[in-house]
């Protein structure tokens, strides 16, 4: 969904958010500045921060230093943008970071220092795909091998089914 400069509502703790530009991207973030810290990325926004090597001065400007309200990261959040529930999904193959996010504008909320923790998981990108590619390969490994596994005692059953119908065929 395209940024407009309408005000919104965090959805953790319901104070209004502050529109902050970052020039590096030509794009408005809504940053709880004045309530629990948190960050909202329109759809896809957040792919342009979360990695180490780019520019996030802007956003720890608002935050750091800042004394903010405590929120329950375990509340039901509505998303500001389309009114929809979001749903908590770990943020890496990790399950270290939780975030919420909508599927159905496909914004997402940060908690406070969640970002930080989020780029200080993987170093590029490509580092993060290949953590989930040797993930995915290691379960199909395993689902491999057991289907392996069944295949052999499926196999020697029948070997034995058999050997026994033979033996009743011969009395």
């Amino acid at each position: 969904m395209a940024d407009t400069l309408q005000k919104i509502k965090c959805p953790a703790c319901g104070k209004e958010m502050e529109k902050v530009f970052i020039p590096s991207e030509g794009i408005n973030l809504d940053i709880c500045t004045q309530g629990c810290g948190g960050i909202f990325f329109d759809n896809r926004e957040l792919d342009k921060f979360d990695e180490k090597d780019e520019d996030i001065s802007k956003i720890l400007e608002q935050i750091d230093g800042k004394d903010f309200i405590k929120v329950s990261e375990d509340s039901v959040r509505i998303c500001p943008n389309c009114g929809q529930k979001m749903v908590k999904n770990y943020s890496s193959i990790h399950n270290d970071i939780e975030i919420d996010e909508c599927y159905s504008c496909g914004g997402k909320f940060l908690d406070r220092d969640e970002l930080v923790k989020i780029r200080a998981e993987y170093d590029t990108e490509e580092d993060r795909s290949e953590d989930v590619l040797r993930a995915v390969y290691k379960t199909v490994g395993q689902e491999l091998a057991e289907q392996d596994r069944q295949y052999a005692k499926i196999k020697s059953d029948k070997s034995l089914l058999r050997s026994l119908i033979r033996k009743i065929m011969v009395k």
